[in-house]
């Protein structure tokens, strides 16, 4: 059975997505994740989204979402990707073992920060979703 992973941030729209769809793309055999925001944007940033379809990670089912639309999902763990989530992050019903893990935001920045976010969450979180729950 699938361990549950949830990738939280703040606005979910683009660290946590891309967390998402870099699990689910490698590490989909053994671990679902979903992502959410503490105060979700409710949209995806675009150069996130071209930069996930140009890798071939992106699926059309993921969107920015609330984070009081996933408490009742059983997690195995839950991780905050950035210092506010962290900071704001939610009891979560179920005694549920969270990780740390801040990766700065290229939001409005130059899409090479884009790729070197992606490359950071794919190189230091992966691992870390392997071994705690594959």
């Amino acid at each position: 059975m699938k361990k549950n992973v949830l990738i939280l941030c703040t606005g979910n729209s683009c660290r946590s997505i891309m967390a998402e769809a870099l699990i689910n793309a490698k590490l989909g055999n053994c671990v679902e994740a979903q992502s959410s925001g503490v105060s979700a944007s409710g949209t995806v940033n675009p150069i996130a989204k071209a930069l996930l379809e140009k890798q071939g990670f992106w699926r059309n089912e993921y969107h920015s979402k609330l984070i009081e639309t996933v408490l009742d999902t059983a997690f195995d763990l839950v991780i905050t990707v950035c210092d506010n989530a962290k900071e704001t992050c939610p009891m979560f019903p179920k005694a549920v073992k969270t990780i740390h893990m801040g990766f700065l935001d290229p939001s409005g920045k130059d899409e090479s920060e884009y790729l070197k976010a992606l490359e950071l969450i794919n190189a230091n979180l992966l691992p870390i979703v392997k071994k705690e729950l594959c």
